[in-house]
């Protein structure tokens, strides 16, 4: 939770409704149902967060609440190896499958979660904000775990 600030800036540049630290903090403090990974990189002795996911496992499910990178840190595989370990925290946690939402034109990331066997089961009408546009439709999706 100490790194909530943090988060919330890497938050803002990746969502038109971006989650406050305040936001941030209390989904931290769910413990043990939400969890939260992060990657830090380090650069001249300067070590920052380049990435983090919340999952929240519960009654044999597990959902991917929010995914970021930094915009500087885009592109370099953080998003796959964030989801990648979700994965294998939710399997540990005797989770069936995990399951997240996306808008449907973030083409970027709905080809991130096909390749690693996301199916989209479901859509949300009218569930993303999108400032000076109309609001864009959720992909829901799901990966088997067993």
């Amino acid at each position: 939770m100490s790194d909530a600030s943090a988060l919330a800036e890497i938050h803002e540049h990746s969502f038109s409704r971006p989650w406050s630290a305040d936001e941030l903090s209390a989904l931290l403090a769910d413990l043990p149902t939400v969890q939260g990974l992060l990657v830090r990189s380090s650069t001249m002795r300067l070590k920052r967060i380049a990435g983090f996911i919340l999952i929240r496992s519960a009654g044999g499910e597990a959902e991917i609440l929010t995914l970021a990178v930094s915009p500087g840190d885009r592109r370099r595989g953080i998003g796959r190896m964030l989801v990648e370990e979700a994965a294998r925290h939710a399997y540990r946690d005797r989770a069936e499958s995990m399951f997240l939402e996306v808008d449907e034109s973030n083409r970027s990331a709905v080809s991130l979660y096909e390749t690693l066997g996301f199916e989209t089961v479901g859509q949300r009408s009218s569930y993303y904000e999108r400032p000076g546009a109309s609001p864009g439709r959720a992909l829901v999706m799901r990966l088997r775990l067993r």
